[in-house]
């Protein structure tokens, strides 16, 4: 069978490989002393509060599962516009807002809207692979810039402008990221999306981790810079509810007839039952909760990282959101006696039973040296894993 250069252009998912691996060796060692522990997929170990686990049964037992707008449920909408208002000072109109099937869903629509064949997205290396992969399917070039530690793994206004050429077609950012869990300083942002706009260009930026800020200085929304700035946001994070499939984008007011157009032909809608129990996301129980939460990440934070840095895997920029950890494994790798960080997490799987991440999906850009850690689990299997981990590398 003959398949499509397009689908060929789209590399493997290795996050999901070394799960596979993971889960398989999880079955064998299940009875065992020491079972698998997972710090490997970003999903938070919380699921949807009580509110939310009701509203959707309501829905579905009072038959409330029809089609909505391509655009949205319009209160959900509304919803999330006033949750903009509240949380950051900052006023997004509801008819800017489109609920999609989660940001997978939003980021696939904005390149399919935005992107031509050939035009370059630049993007910081390292950073979450399914995003370029978007670029490469609406079948245009992420070109992945090198960051280093003192950039905090962000793109600069400085590099933007560097290799900004005639292909390029703006920027794909996120901030907090996935996998180094650091922002972009707002008036670093501020001047990249001044760069793009000078341009022509267009700003996206994965905002996906927002609700999961540690630092005021960062914690602030793109959309405060300006309505051209286009945002792609999730309920799977701060709203712990990943498999539902929500999410949503902020689009500028010329482009949402454009986005609409694309969701009736692909999506037709979200899942109305997920876009009924978001509804309840916003509640003041349902937010005291989430918090809650935030706060016991933060800890999570707090505790791991200081714990890898003493067993000598160091991480260079202490994370201001997400739940993950990039760490330099070359001091453990020699310890061990392997080469790079995809053979460490494979010795670490069989030797310790613990699921870590290598960097090889991350970018090109010395990912041998890096391994990301998700601290979305619980402290005593945070704890659990440090004494493993310490029992392994001494």
């Amino acid at each position: 069978m003959k398949f499509s250069r397009r689908a060929e252009r789209i590399d493997p998912f290795y996050v999901m490989e070394v799960a596979k691996a993971a889960q398989a060796m999880a079955r064998e060692v299940a009875g065992s002393s020491q079972p698998m522990i997972f710090l490997n997929i970003g999903e938070p170990d919380f699921t949807a509060p009580p509110l939310v686990q009701e509203a959707a049964a309501r829905a579905v037992h009072d038959g409330a599962t029809q089609y909505t707008q391509s655009l949205g449920y319009e209160p959900l909408r509304e919803r999330i516009s006033g949750w903009y208002q509240q949380r950051f000072g900052v006023n997004v109109p509801a008819r800017r807002i489109v609920v999609t099937a989660g940001a997978s869903a939003a980021l696939h629509l904005a390149c399919l809207a935005l992107i031509e064949a050939g035009d370059e997205v630049l993007m910081p290396d390292p950073s979450y692979p399914c995003n370029r992969h978007f670029v490469s399917a609406a079948e245009g070039n992420a070109v992945l810039i090198p960051t280093t530690a003192a950039e905090r793994y962000q793109l600069s206004a400085d590099k933007v402008q560097a290799a900004w050429n005639s292909k390029t077609r703006g920027v794909l950012l996120a901030s907090p990221s996935n996998p180094t869990g650091t922002s972009i300083a707002p008036e670093e942002l501020r001047r990249i999306h001044g760069v793009v706009q000078e341009r022509g260009g267009v700003t996206m930026i994965d905002e996906i981790y927002l609700g999961l800020s540690y630092d005021d200085a960062f914690g602030q929304t793109a959309l405060a810079i300006d309505d051209n700035v286009i945002s792609i946001n999730s309920f799977s994070k701060y709203f712990n509810m990943t498999g539902w499939r929500l999410g949503w984008m902020v689009v500028p007011d010329a482009m949402v007839p454009v986005v609409e157009r694309l969701a009736q032909n692909l999506f037709i809608c979200a899942s109305t039952v997920s876009q009924l129990a978001a509804m309840a996301c916003f509640e003041a129980e349902s937010i005291a909760e989430y918090e809650r939460r935030r706060a016991e990440f933060k800890a999570r934070r707090d505790y791991f990282i200081p714990e890898l840095q003493a067993l000598g895997l160091a991480v260079p920029v202490m994370p201001d959101g997400a739940f993950y950890a990039w760490a330099d494994c070359t001091s453990a790798c020699e310890k061990l006696g392997v080469q790079g960080s995809w053979d460490f997490a494979y010795e670490v799987m069989r030797r310790a039973h613990l699921a870590v991440t290598p960097g090889r999906d991350f970018g090109t850009f010395d990912p041998q040296r890096f391994v990301r850690f998700s601290t979305a689990n619980s402290m005593a299997q945070l704890q659990e894993s440090v004494a493993r981990l310490r029992a392994l590398l001494g």
